[in-house]
């Protein structure tokens, strides 16, 4: 099985080259990636609207809170879509486009969405907006699923009634109203389904597990693979005490009823939830599909301001710096990364020492300001803007 293509997205400052362009930025980082850990290409990103630090420094925390958020939805969603498609791989891929994209596609076209999220509008707001978007994305989903989940379960419990053993199944085209005492004042007929090794047993006692059993009532209805179906003649003021002695015994009482008209209203009824599972089940795709597309859409502009904001803090004003998204998978993305952090893990000035050998470590102590902007944990920082996507 291929390992799950693995979207890498870095912005460093232009001056990583000495010409300062972010073309030639954009082939620094490639070099430092290799061509065979993943490919780089340029990801624009617009400007926003910053406010004062304080809110940039908030703010990154905020996003950092949104992206887990819009994550979580999209493997909900995702999850959906393979529970609605019974795990079919080919279909589930086949709806897993961004806006009528495929992913990759969608990555490297990318542009902010101006329609929906202004670019000119506070970054705060724009925030608010995204997570809007995701809770609804979530809500709308779920409904739907879960109403897809109870028509499905109403119509496998309609098929079990007609398909299941003696115990389970439903009775309307097995029993007939003759087999059944319908105008006695102290008479009833219970029917009890027992299983087949118990039969012989049920013969030697049934007229004795409790009071008031009419002798030589047993009538076999029918048998299946694992009961017999029976019809026995109580007292009504000692049916209670019958049917709970039958369950002791382990026979299962049948609660039935005779209706004129029942077969075909049952059948009636199972026509009509089936049909109502296939309509729900065909709108849940088509919003499970919708979902996911709008789902990532709003993980991928979380994304963007991510970077924008931690591009802002570590490299100030006005913006001078070049994002890359570098596609790989996820066997090779660590080896892209260790690429990235030897090119240019100067950038973390005391956060990344070197040893006598010149290679990266991480063991020098770090003051909080040198991890402004970024992860926040020490040993999740990273020397440049970094932030990844993997999808399955």
């Amino acid at each position: 099985m291929p390992d799950n293509a693995k979207y890498l997205f870095v912005a460093l400052p232009s001056s990583i080259t000495p010409s300062g362009h972010k073309d030639d930025a954009i082939g620094a980082i490639q070099r430092a990636v290799k061509s065979e850990n993943g490919l780089a290409s340029q990801f624009n990103i617009p400007d926003f609207k910053v406010g004062t630090l304080d809110a940039l420094i908030q703010q990154s925390e905020e996003l950092g809170r949104i992206e887990g958020l819009c994550k979580g939805v999209v493997s909900k969603v995702g999850d959906t879509l393979k529970n609605v498609l019974d795990g079919d791989e080919a279909k589930i891929v086949m709806h897993k486009n961004v806006n009528d994209k495929p992913l990759e596609q969608y990555l490297r076209t990318f542009s902010w969405n101006k329609v929906k999220y202004r670019a000119d509008k506070p970054i705060a707001e724009l925030m608010d907006l995204l997570q809007k978007e995701a809770n609804s994305i979530d809500s709308d989903v779920r409904t739907k699923y879960n109403q897809y989940n109870t028509l499905r379960t109403q119509s496998q419990n309609l098929q079990r009634k007609q398909t299941g053993n003696l115990s389970t199944k439903s009775l309307v085209s097995i029993v007939s109203p003759d087999m059944l005492i319908s105008d006695s004042e102290h008479l009833e007929t219970h029917l009890v389904a027992v299983p087949n090794s118990s039969v012989k047993d049920f013969y030697k006692t049934y007229e004795t597990v409790s009071q008031m059993v009419v002798p030589r009532s047993a009538y076999f209805i029918q048998k299946d693979d694992e009961f017999n179906l029976f019809a026995v003649t109580v007292f009504q003021k000692h049916a209670s005490e019958f049917v709970h002695k039958c369950r002791e015994s382990k026979w299962i009482p049948r609660d039935f009823k005779f209706k004129e008209g029942g077969r075909e209203e049952e059948q009636k009824e199972m026509k009509k939830t089936e049909a109502e599972e296939k309509r729900v089940w065909g709108e849940t795709l088509r919003l499970g599909r919708t979902g996911w597309s709008e789902g990532v859409m709003c993980l991928v502009h979380v994304i963007v301001l991510r970077c924008f904001v931690e591009s802002v803090l570590r490299y100030g004003l006005p913006p001078d710096y070049a994002t890359a998204m570098i596609k790989s998978d996820t066997k090779k993305a660590d080896r892209a990364k260790q690429g990235l952090d030897a090119e240019f893990g100067y950038l973390a000035g005391n956060a990344f020492g070197r040893d006598k050998k010149g290679r990266i470590s991480k063991d020098q102590g770090m003051s909080q300001n040198d991890m402004m902007g970024g992860a926040g944990d020490a040993a999740d920082y990273c020397a440049y803007v970094y932030y990844d996507i993997e999808l399955e």
